[in-house]
């Protein structure tokens, strides 16, 4: 946890250096502005991820509905690479 002036610390101890023990994902809700997601309760182990994405439900571009949509990606895989 950081106190805000660019120090970190872990069980009260500052550190300058942590090596994950392993892999951590970054989860955001589909709410992006009123989502309870990564945002306030951080990074996801790998082991607590139950579960995977099947198909893309709604895709808009650059984030914004006013962009656009991207009507290729609706319902589409979301396994699918390079795409």
């Amino acid at each position: 946890m950081s106190d805000g002036g660019g120090k970190f610390y872990l069980d009260g101890q500052e550190i300058t250096e942590y090596t994950f023990r392993q892999d951590y994902y970054w989860m955001m809700g589909d709410n992006r502005h009123n989502s309870e997601d990564s945002r306030v309760w951080g990074f996801v182990p790998e082991d607590h991820i139950l579960g995977k994405p099947l198909f893309i439900w709604f895709s808009i571009k650059e984030g914004s509905l006013f962009n656009g949509v991207n009507w290729n990606r609706i319902f589409r895989s979301a396994s699918k690479q390079g795409d």
